[in-house]
């Protein structure tokens, strides 16, 4: 009786063992909510085929009501996440019952960044847990003859402003004030367009059923530039006439504050992109570098009408000779042999590259539109270098740098350009430099004014200035462009004419014309 009872009890335990298999084994892999979200991440993807392949007897029209709905609504992104669902009641569907709910929550970006909640009917499909597919997959409100717009509201683009508010980027804004436009245009398209808007309508034939959603246009901010209409206009008038190309370019020393870029003809921004040999007026740099190592404006120098410098012969302009005069003389009258030796003898090529980084030579240019930096390469040898600091040879430079560089002897510290808020620009710091060097550039800059190369053009008083006859080119005697950089007060400028000659000739009565036109009522 026991044995019996022992091996009846062990059959019941096997039966029902193989009975909970059979159930195992009949159990349909994964879940609803699995189903749903491999359907989803590939409606994410845009992945339309592996959509099908998870989807009961999808339409033959499945791909177009995808892709539709998105062109529809503009959709730049979109994101799709299970947020629950019901318990599955094991259907196939095919006996008229509902299957299981799954439940998404769908979020599109476009011209209206939209969300709405969505859901998936999942069923048994031979052996596999598929979508029961209709339009309301996508949205619950679509329906054959319904269709999802997006109807986008664009915000007026905001104003480029001068620096009293007067609008610049229209048609009758002077030319090289709409080439700063364009540039400022491109680069701060994100703040002046701001962004759109619009709304989500529910459409049947064209007519609008309801509206499903809607997000306000985000008006773009205005953009005030540093730009002085009455200066520029002054920059532009000096050059009326000027055959040769030619740029004026005026900051506010104080602040670094672009107050006009005037070039002529226009075309090309010379005045921030061209690269130019600063000739003499490099003498500004060389000189700051003399002063810090000790020398005063007063110290005799020798000034002879050619010397020999590493094996070149430098000559002054015209051969003159001055004998022995003071720095400030030597300066005044542009004395190429002066700067070329001391160069040699009390600098090096170390010292005077690092006095150039200080003035901006070699660094970042980032007034807010695109502009070249001003290259210093470490000189060669003492000819290489005797040339640099006579701004020649392998020195190259824009109107916007040598502007700078007056700027900083009128302030006492070398400030980067800028034509917009500095809060909109990489963060840069001013340069401050030696109050010795400030001090003696003060002295040496007004002579060439009153007593030196640019003695016979009629400045106001108060000016003072470089000029810089730069060479390019070859030959026995190359062309020359025509420089003047200088300051007058709380302004500070620099003009170039291309291939003119003596800057004394062209460029400094230019910069005559300027600053007597802004003197004038």
């Amino acid at each position: 009786m026991r044995n019996k009872y022992r091996y009846g009890a062990a059959a019941v335990a096997l039966a029902a063992a193989a009975a909970g298999a059979g159930v195992w084994l009949l159990r349909t892999p994964g879940s609803p909510e699995d189903t749903a979200r491999d359907f989803l991440a590939a409606w994410t993807r845009q992945d339309y085929r592996a959509m099908r392949a998870l989807t009961v007897d999808p339409p033959g029209d499945f791909d177009r009501w995808y892709t539709r709905f998105r062109s529809d609504l503009k959709m730049s992104g979109a994101a799709f996440r299970v947020t629950g669902g019901d318990d599955a009641d094991g259907s196939d569907g095919s006996d008229g019952s509902d299957g299981s709910t799954v439940r998404f929550r769908a979020t599109l970006d476009g011209p209206v960044r939209w969300s709405y909640d969505g859901s998936l009917r999942v069923v048994e499909h031979e052996r596999a847990w598929r979508v029961r597919w209709t339009p309301a997959a996508i949205h619950p409100r679509l329906g054959p003859d319904l269709r999802i717009k997006a109807v986008p509201s664009r915000p007026e683009r905001a104003p480029i402003l001068a620096a009293d508010g007067t609008r610049i980027d229209t048609p009758s804004a002077p030319g090289s004030v709409q080439q700063l436009v364009e540039g400022l245009a491109g680069r701060y398209a994100a703040r002046l367009t701001g962004s759109s808007g619009g709304r989500v309508d529910l459409v049947r034939d064209a007519e609008r059923v309801t509206t499903l959603a809607t997000a306000g246009a985000r008006p773009g901010r205005k953009l005030t530039t540093t730009i002085d209409l009455r200066v520029h206009r002054a920059a532009a008038d000096a050059m009326d006439g000027v055959t040769k190309p030619a740029s004026l370019v005026a900051l506010r020393p104080s602040t670094g504050e672009v107050l006009a870029v005037a070039n002529q003809p226009g075309g090309f921004n010379r005045a921030l992109l061209g690269h130019y040999p600063p000739g003499s007026t490099f003498k500004v740099v060389t000189a700051s570098a003399l002063v810090a190592g000790g020398m005063t404006a007063d110290q005799p120098v020798g000034c002879p009408a050619e010397r020999n410098i590493g094996g070149y012969a430098f000559h002054n302009a015209g051969f003159e000779d001055f004998g022995t005069v003071p720095l400030r003389a030597a300066f005044a009258h542009s004395c190429n042999t002066t700067f070329g030796s001391l160069s040699v003898e009390r600098l090096g090529a170390e010292r005077l590259s690092s006095v150039a980084a200080s003035f901006g030579f070699g660094g970042p240019v980032d007034p807010g539109v695109p502009a070249v930096r001003a290259q210093f390469p470490a000189p060669k040898d003492d000819t290489d270098l005797a040339s640099a600091a006579i701004g020649q040879g392998r020195v190259l430079t824009s109107p916007l740098n040598m502007a700078t560089v007056a700027a900083a002897i009128a302030d006492g510290s070398w400030r980067p350009p800028r034509l917009v808020d500095a809060a909109l620009l990489p963060a840069a710091q001013p340069r401050r430099l030696e109050p010795a060097v400030v001090r003696a550039l003060r002295t040496l800059m007004p002579a060439v004014v009153t007593d030196g190369t640019a003695k016979g053009v009629s400045f106001p008083s108060g000016t003072a200035g470089k000029t810089g006859t730069a060479e390019f080119g070859s030959g026995k005697e190359p062309p020359t462009h025509s420089w003047f950089i200088g300051y007058r007060g709380d302004l500070a400028f620099s003009v170039i004419v291309e291939g003119a000659g003596e800057g004394a000739a062209v460029a400094a009565p230019i910069a005559a014309r300027f600053l007597n036109g802004l003197a004038s009522p």
